[in-house]
This record gives C-alpha cells, sequence and structure tokens, in this order.
C-alpha cells in the first residue's frame, strides 16, 4: 500500500454520498440564501476596498506626508497587527449573539475610520486611524465567510467558497479604478478613494440590515427555547466551552496560523507595494502602473475555478497545484521591463494567488470547530496576518538596500530594486575566517601573506626587477 502522505496527494475525485448535480442545487437555493451569499460576499469586498486604499495610495501619502516608503508602509503593517484583536472581538460577538448585528456594526465602525483616514492633517493622526481601523477590518472576514457560506448546501460550497474569496480581488479593482478615475480629476486627491471607501462600506451594512438572521443561528436560538434551558447562562457557557475547544483543539489552533501566515505573506507580498514597485523599479507612470495592476487583478475565474476543482480532487491538492503555478510564473512577473508583459506576469501570478485563496474560506470552515465557525477562521486569518504584517516594511527596507540602474528619460538613474534577493553566486567561502578568529563575524578574509607579500613587492618593481624576481623563484622551486 503506498505511504498514507502519497495516497493524499494524488489527485481523486471525492466521494460524496447523495451528492447531487451542482447546478440542480444552485437552482434550489431560495433568494435568502442568495442574498445572505452576496451579503457576506460584499462586506469582504469592502475589506478589500479599505485596505488597498493605502497600498494604492502610496506616492501621494508620501508628498502630503514628507515621508519615504518605508514610513508609509507603516501604516499598512499596523492595520495588519491590529486585525486579530478585531477578530477575536467580532467573532465572539457572532458565535455567541449571531452573524447579523455584529458585521452591521463592524461594517458602520469601518466606514467610520476610513471617513475620517481622509480628514486626517498629520502623519501621526493618519497611524492612528489606520490602527483602530485594522481592529474593525479583522472582523470582517469571520463573519463575511461564515454569513455566506454556512446556509448553503454542501455541494456548493466549493464554489461559493471562490466566489467569496474574489470579493478580494473584485475590491482590489475597484478601489483601482476610483485611484486610476476619480483621485486624479477632484481637488480632494487620494482622500477621496478614503471617503468612497467609507460610503461603500455603509452600503453594505444597509444590505445586511435589511435580510435576516443566519438560519443556523436561528435554528440553535429556537432549540434553546424549546428545551425550556435557562437562557441567563448563556455566556457562561460560551466561556466554558471556548475553553473545552482551545484544551480540545490546540494544535489545529496552531496549524491554521501557520497555514494563514504562508498564505498572507503570499499574498501581501504580491500585491501591497506592486504598484510602487513598477513606479520605482521599472519607471511606470502612476497612471500605467494602476492599468497594470488593474489588469493583474481580472483574475476573479482563478478563485471560482479553484473553488470548484476543490470540490472535486480535494482542498489541499488544489492549492498545491496553484502554488506551483505562481512558482512558474515569477520570472514573467518580474524580469520583463514592458508594460504588456509585466501586465501579463502580474495576471499570471494573481490567478494563482486568487485560485490558492479561493480554496481557503470553505477550508477553514470545514476545519473549525462547528460552534465556532466565526471566531476560529477570523481569529487564524488575522494572527496569520499579524505575523506577516510586515511584509510590506520588509518588501520597502530591501529596495533602499538593493539597487539598481534604469534609463529614465534617456538618463541612467539608480531606483529601488524590490525584485532583487540577496545572493552572493561564486562566493569564495573557504577564504573567509573561521568563527574564532577577530574579524570572522564581519565577514573578513583570510590573507595568505606570503602570496601577497609577493604581490604587493612585484607591483612596486620595475619591468626588469619583476622579471629578475620571476626568474629568482623558478630558481629557488627547482633547487627544491
Amino acid at each position: 500500500m503506498a505511504p498514507y502522505f502519497l495516497r493524499n496527494i494524488v489527485p481523486r475525485r471525492e466521494t460524496r454520498a447523495g451528492a447531487r448535480p451542482l447546478l440542480t442545487v444552485l437552482r434550489e437555493l431560495t433568494w435568502v440564501q442568495w442574498a445572505l451569499f452576496f451579503s457576506g460576499w460584499l462586506a469582504w469586498t469592502c475589506d478589500s476596498i479599505d485596505f488597498f486604499s493605502v497600498s494604492l495610495s502610496v506616492t501621494h501619502l508620501q508628498t502630503q506626508f514628507n515621508r519615504d516608503t518605508h514610513d508609509i508602509t507603516t501604516a499598512i503593517t499596523l492595520t495588519l497587527l491590529f486585525r486579530s484583536v478585531g477578530a477575536a472581538i467580532f467573532g465572539i460577538l457572532s458565535d455567541r449573539y449571531g452573524r447579523k448585528w455584529p458585521l452591521i456594526w463592524n461594517l458602520i465602525l469601518v466606514a467610520i475610520l476610513e471617513l475620517g483616514a481622509g480628514f486626517v492633517q498629520t502623519f501621526r493622526q493618519f497611524l492612528a486611524l489606520r490602527s483602530l481601523f485594522g481592529i474593525g477590518m479583522g472582523g470582517i472576514w469571520g463573519l463575511a465567510a461564515s454569513t455566506a457560506l454556512e446556509n448553503l448546501p454542501v455541494e456548493a460550497r466549493g464554489i461559493a467558497s471562490g466566489f467569496l474569496q474574489e470579493g478580494y480581488a473584485v475590491g482590489y479593482l475597484i478601489a483601482a479604478v476610483i485611484n486610476l478615475f476619480l483621485v486624479p480629476e477632484v481637488s480632494a486627491s487620494w482622500r477621496s478613494l478614503f471617503w468612497t471607501a467609507s460610503g461603500i462600506s455603509l452600503f453594505a451594512a444597509f444590505i445586511r440590515m435589511l435580510l435576516p438572521e443566519s438560519e443556523v443561528f436561528l435554528r440553535a436560538k429556537a432549540a434553546d427555547m424549546a428545551s425550556g434551558r435557562d437562557t441567563s447562562k448563556k455566556t457562561k457557557i460560551f466561556i466554558h466551552e471556548t475553553k473545552e475547544m482551545l484544551k480540545r483543539h490546540w494544535l489545529l489552533c496552531i496549524y491554521s496560523v501557520l497555514l494563514m501566515t504562508g498564505f498572507n505573506f503570499l499574498s501581501h507580498g504580491s500585491q501591497d507595494l506592486y504598484p510602487t514597485y513598477l513606479t520605482a523599479s521599472k519607471g511606470f507612470t502612476s497612471h500605467d502602473a494602476t492599468v497594470a495592476t488593474i489588469i493583474g487583478n481580472c483574475v476573479s475565474v482563478g478563485g471560482v475555478f479553484a473553488g470548484w476543482l476543490s470540490q472535486y480532487i480535494g482542498r489541499r491538492l488544489t492549492i498545491v497545484i496553484h502554488l506551483l503555478l505562481i512558482g512558474a510564473f515569477i520570472p514573467l512577473w518580474i524580469l520583463p521591463s514592458t508594460f504588456s508583459a509585466l501586465s501579463a506576469g502580474a495576471f499570471c501570478i494573481q490567478f494563482g494567488v486568487q485560485g490558492a485563496w479561493g480554496v481557503i474560506p470553505i477550508q477553514l470552515a470545514e476545519m473549525s470547530p462547528p460552534a465556532f465557525r466565526a471566531t476560529f477562521p477570523g481569529v487564524a486569518y488575522q494572527l496569520g496576518n499579524m505575523v506577516s504584517s510586515a511584509s510590506a516594511q520588509i518588501e520597502a527596507t530591501g529596495g533602499d538596500n538593493l539597487r539598481t540602474t534604469i534609463i529614465k528619460n534617456g538618463t541612467p538613474t539608480d531606483v529601488p530594486d524590490y525584485a532583487t534577493i540577496r545572493r552572493n553566486h561564486g562566493s569564495h567561502f573557504e577564504k573567509a575566517k573561521t568563527a574564532f578568529e577577530e574579524g570572522g563575524g564581519r565577514g573578513e578574509m583570510v590573507q595568505n601573506e606570503a602570496n601577497d607579500g609577493i604581490r604587493r613587492e612585484s607591483d612596486s618593481e620595475s619591468g626588469d626587477e619583476k622579471r629578475g624576481s620571476i626568474i629568482e623563484a623558478e630558481k629557488a622551486v627547482n633547487s627544491i
């Protein structure tokens, strides 16, 4: 029998007892199920618009606050750091009190903070708003995923997961379009992007307000009332069951956080500073960089396809296939210098990124302890975000220290090189000092004093003297 890990990576159709054809399932969905799915998708799309408002405004923010790229990306880092706090707060409220109102208040909070970010006058004010904003954003994903997926039949959850996650790409796309067409045309400039994002979040809150509570949560509440149990002790029971879940599933919690750490490095590393990379390292105009970003994010089909595929060959194998596609397309993503080639590279990379991510909502939902479908995925996701929060600053620091030269307006120009990794190909490490020698920690090389002495001496001699020295050296060797 083949080893366990080999049997798990072989593509195979999953056995689903009594599974119905996907089109049949979709035709049988009620308007409430469709509306709840759309509401969750829209909330997640708003999260993306709000987050990438900073990424797309880096150049404007540098001018506004007179700061470099590294300083501006601090706002991205702080937002990601505080998202785990929001995930815990709103996830617990959702699992305890229901899906509807925690998500509504979450979206309203996000809208208020996004609106305020458009009015700040100092860099410190901006950082403070984005830190608080991270708490609001942190709650969105877990609540949006549970709202969108838990009311759907099992057969539809794979493709629904892909559609849901593609809300992030759509959000990036909407933000890029606003940045391209609205921001340059209004006196408010970059602030108009934040204000528009705020309005869209309020619209999402209004849509959720019109819809009923999740059917799953209503059934649980009805069962409690029918049993005649004392509902005054619900919070105490909830806290007790949370402790029991952590005791029983602590290893799963660690695995989920590590998984989402890798995924968040993948997404933020390929998206957050990509417009800056195109303008700073490739010499693109802000307009062309934004258009390339839009092209790169026209890949909603990637996540949808991956979600559908995962229903048949499994979640994990689908993720691995798309990660391999990313690795194959990295050269096309960074090596060219033309607009068309780099745009094609961005499209291919994001097809892999969005495809791998398209499986994550249902992967985390299925992995989660059933009673904690809002808290567990949200906290795991945002703790991974917290670990990867410095990805934009890491890239910015790399660009500051790794430089390249491009021809800009006919003149060689030194620019940050965001696409290069530090390497030392062909290094003569055998000549380096060891750890117990002075200078070893600084990477100093061992000098061959005899050879160096002869070389220095020969360099100072005239041509005749050098020839004489060589003859004398040959005689010495022959005599030996």
